[in-house]
């Protein structure tokens, strides 16, 4: 993607480079961010030679034996200085330590020269709620948590207070899983009736796979096989079959899959069986009595928006009246944990249209509510719009994020799980709210990573976590015709994780 400006970073050590874009693009979301290793920071003939756009800083950083020194330079050739910052390091300092000055020493420069002041901070990892759940568990109280996440990350009072409020939640559910001797079971169905402008998952339209559906149900089979008998001595907490869009399967397609999971597994132990339904032009009643039928208890409808426009721009090629009659069918099928899953920043939106996508959700009553910032991925068709109409469209604000939670809260929701994404509208967050007793455990789970879930299907990632805490990884490939004719591989490569 090619952006009309771009911030310049100059850095005389390499080993920091991501975490240096990273804090930076959040001070400048509309700007291409340039990070650069050369040992020679005052050589300002090269650094000259690649500047910022004008009105936009230069950063200089410099590791010295006992600080790290941040230079502000005036972009364009300009070479007028802002000011040099400095904070203090030590030769046996921890690298997430020295890791924590840098990304100190940024934000400082950075929130005194733009005026901003990012509400999480320096926190630019996906999973901020780690941060209190092990320090919960080491038994501190929310006080010492609270003061160190200000103290260390910059983070705003009211977003520690709901990592905080998050992390307890999780870790009283997670309690009341197996860890040692269970696992969870991702099923990835990589078909779509169409591809958003936001989405950078990688799915294929399900017009263009028909004939081949069964060839994909078989080169499950296998790996359902595989997993059944190699953990048949494990407990099996939690399944949940993504995408993808998997009720773009047909109702015969999806009873052949959950017979043969059923028909696999011992799910006497189970807390919660998954399906993303998605999209309300996938969704049917012969589908949804399926999935009933075949023993899962969780679904998603997934409006993102109830504004028409917005829905036509993003490509989800369905109606708002869509979206009511497929939530209708799916508690006329039996349904009594549906979630919901919004976008805020969306193309053009304002606060009044997230207020009334919020009373319409208010209307159906669905039992949780997934609220997303909008994340620009490089992948997305999402970056040619932006080429096109400016970033300044999307707009998310805290206001925005308040109605969804006090929407949220109108209908007896808390807030359960939370995780962040690169290049966020607005630098927020996504929160998962739902009732008690609807919360999503694998959401949790796939956040926490305090269990192995095996991952069935194209392009999903097995994690295998260990006694200790470590996490090893293993991936199927991405396309489905590789993955159909290369299944036994894929088995083989889970084979020697597991």
């Amino acid at each position: 993607m090619k952006h009309e400006n771009y911030v310049v970073v100059t850095v005389n050590e390499a080993g920091f480079e991501y975490d240096i874009h990273s804090l930076v693009k959040a001070f400048y979301p509309a700007c291409d961010v340039k990070v650069s290793v050369s040992p020679d920071t005052e050589n300002k003939e090269n650094i000259e030679n690649d500047s910022s756009s004008p009105g936009l800083p230069d950063l200089n950083i410099e590791f010295a034996k006992d600080a790290i020194l941040l230079s502000l330079l005036n972009g364009g050739n300009g070479r007028a200085s802002f000011g040099v910052k400095k904070i203090s390091i030590t030769g046996d300092m921890p690298r997430p330590q020295v890791k924590n000055c840098l990304k100190q020493l940024i934000y400082a420069g950075l929130s005194e020269h733009t005026g901003k002041a990012l509400p999480w901070g320096t926190l630019t990892g996906i999973r901020p709620t780690k941060i209190p759940m092990s320090m919960l568990e080491e038994g501190r109280t929310d006080v010492d948590i609270l003061k160190y996440m200000k103290d260390t990350y910059f983070i705003s009072e009211k977003k520690g207070e709901l990592a905080i409020q998050i992390a307890k939640r999780e870790k009283a559910l997670l309690d009341t899983l197996h860890y040692e001797d269970g696992y969870s079971l991702y099923i990835g169905i990589p078909f779509c009736p169409t591809t958003c402008l936001y989405c950078s998952f990688t799915s294929y339209p399900i017009f263009s796979w028909k004939k081949r559906i069964n060839e994909y149900l078989d080169a499950l089979d296998k790996e359902i096989t595989f997993v059944a008998d190699y953990y048949k001595d494990k407990v099996l907490d939690t399944i949940y079959i993504g995408g993808g869009t998997p009720t773009t399967l047909e109702a015969g397609e999806l009873s052949r899959l959950l017979k043969k999971i059923n028909d696999s597994f011992d799910l006497s132990h189970l807390k919660e069986f998954t399906v993303e339904a998605g999209r309300a032009d996938s969704i049917t009643i012969e589908k949804l009595k399926a999935l009933k039928e075949g023993g899962v208890t969780r679904i998603s409808v997934n409006p993102q928006t109830m504004k028409q426009q917005t829905l036509d721009i993003i490509g989800r090629k369905h109606t708002v009246t869509q979206v009511k009659e497929a939530f209708a069918l799916a508690r006329q099928a039996g349904f009594t944990n549906i979630n919901m899953d919004l976008i805020l920043g969306l193309p053009g939106e304002t606060k009044e249209d997230v207020k009334n996508t919020m009373e319409e959700v208010l209307r159906l009553n669905p039992d949780s509510l997934t609220v997303h910032s909008l994340a620009v991925k490089r992948a997305s068709g999402l970056n040619r719009w932006i080429e096109e109409n400016g970033i300044s469209a999307l707009n998310n604000t805290d206001e925005m994020m308040e109605i969804t939670a006090n929407g949220a809260a109108d209908m007896g929701m808390v807030p359960y799980y939370l995780y962040r994404q690169k290049n966020m509208a607005g630098n927020f967050e996504n929160v998962g709210y739902a009732r008690d007793g609807k919360f999503g455990i694998y959401n949790i789970l796939i956040m926490e990573e305090k269990q192995t879930i095996a991952a069935l299907g194209t392009g999903s990632i097995t994690k295998r976590v260990f006694g200790d805490g470590k996490i090893e990884r293993c991936d199927n490939v991405k396309d489905v015709s590789l993955y159909i004719d290369k299944i036994d591989e894929m088995i083989m490569r889970k084979r020697r994780l597991l």
